[in-house]
């Protein structure tokens, strides 16, 4: 049996037997007409790990006459590049498959940049990070851009059965019984990467005695032991992360406790304490706010508490936070007050600071006109008294938005109209 891996044999050798990613090479898809057309352009492939990247590229090569070649931005050198470019001007054009292209220097860019308009190469770049976040304009211009959806439950399933069946690439020759509960562990805890599926069910298959026959019988307790746990697809500094962080306050800000505890549980398993904490006081300021100012101190108070306690601990305050953040009454007046009286600074409304209002403590400001006629509010019942504080081109503007979502912030409210028709 071949010693390279079962997740590398069993990579598609046409574009008919992608799975997933029907979006680009179903019927229709952009990349299965570039293939059936015969003009293929640069492109790049991005996506989390194990969910076909490279199957693509090698599909595309398997469905044309292209020859095909595999480099690493990082490790290849631009000797090597040089030796895939004189190959495309020799055959007309070769496929070049880029992994993680996000890392590519600007050496081995700039090398690239006159092959690629070309045609001697056409390039296919791989990478798990957001192309517009993380490569390079000139690169990306060449490019067409391809986001790769996250494979489903049966996608694993349907590959783990072929892997089965394939005699001339997979374990056909091996007699395999699975389990109904070891096929749901190889498929839920792969998270959707098939290459760590395959992997794990040729352990499996490999490391498991033969019965019968020679039969070799999968159980759960040799998935489990052969899969182990998979590593949770959380790069913190990926855009899953990013992701992840934003599905999580829009959770809480949608009142859906289910998804934000889901959502939290991801950060937590991802270890991530520094992101859930700051998200969280964020959230009980932007989102919360005034319909439950009180809301702020006692997330503070469990966050505080989680970092004390680290992790595994640290889930339960946190847990009680997110519960009552989600459940909370919500107001954003806090923020789109501040943000509307921002957004006249930054368009040059700003206007002379009122003479009353200026700084007195200082010789010369009696002569200058300041800080005459300045009425001490403390002085006046009630502790106030109407006088003009804005600049004077300003005096209409009005920032303070509020809403009745609350008993609190309809009392602010109704003593910031009082004190608007003084």
């Amino acid at each position: 049996m071949s010693t390279q891996p079962l997740s590398f044999r069993m990579r598609p050798k046409s574009i008919d037997e992608v799975l997933g990613q029907q979006h680009l090479v179903g019927e229709g898809g952009i990349i299965r007409r570039m293939v059936q057309a015969k003009r293929l352009s640069s492109m790049i492939l991005y996506g989390p790990p194990g969910i076909g990247k490279t199957s693509i590229a090698s599909a595309i090569a398997g469905s044309t006459s292209y020859k095909f070649r595999t480099l690493n931005a990082v490790t290849n050198t631009k000797k090597d590049m040089q030796i895939v470019a004189d190959e495309g001007k020799m055959s007309g054009s070769v496929i070049l498959l880029l992994d993680e292209i996000h890392r590519l220097d600007k050496a081995k860019q700039d090398f690239l940049l006159p092959h690629l308009e070309s045609g001697n190469i056409v390039l296919i770049g791989a990478t798990t990070s957001n192309p517009y976040h993380a490569i390079n304009p000139a690169i990306r211009s060449r490019c067409q851009i391809f986001e790769l959806n996250s494979l489903e439950e049966e996608d694993i399933r349907v590959s783990i059965r072929r892997a089965m069946e394939d005699k001339e690439r997979g374990l056909g020759s091996i007699e395999i019984e699975i389990e109904d509960k070891a096929m749901e562990h190889f498929v839920l805890s792969s998270h959707g990467d098939v290459r760590s599926a395959l992997n794990a069910l040729e352990l499996a298959a490999l490391s498991t005695k033969k019965g019968e026959g020679g039969k070799v019988t999968i159980t759960l307790d040799d998935a489990e032991a052969c899969m182990q746990k998979s590593a949770f697809l959380h790069d913190k500094d990926g855009d899953q992360h990013y992701d992840v962080m934003s599905a999580f306050q829009k959770s809480i800000r949608g009142s859906d406790v289910d998804a934000a505890l889901h959502y939290l549980a991801r950060l937590i398993e991802a270890g991530d304490l520094v992101t859930i904490a700051r998200r969280l006081l964020v959230i009980s300021y932007e989102d919360i706010g005034l319909a439950n100012p009180q809301l702020a101190s006692r997330t503070l108070d469990a966050i505080l508490s989680a970092e004390r306690l680290g992790f595994p601990e640290a889930r339960i305050p946190l847990s009680q936070a997110v519960i009552e953040l989600a459940l909370s009454p919500k107001s954003n007046s806090a923020i789109k007050s501040i943000d509307a009286a921002l957004s006249d600074i930054r368009k040059g409304k700003i206007g002379a600071v009122p003479k009353h209002l200026r700084d007195g403590h200082y010789s010369s400001a009696e002569k200058l006109g300041n800080a005459i006629g300045y009425k001490y509010p403390h002085n006046y019942p009630n502790h106030v008294v109407k006088q003009q504080y804005l600049p004077d081109t300003m005096t209409k503007n009005n920032y303070f938005e509020t809403s009745d979502v609350s008993k609190y912030e309809k009392q602010l409210n109704d003593i910031y109209t009082k004190l608007k028709n003084m």
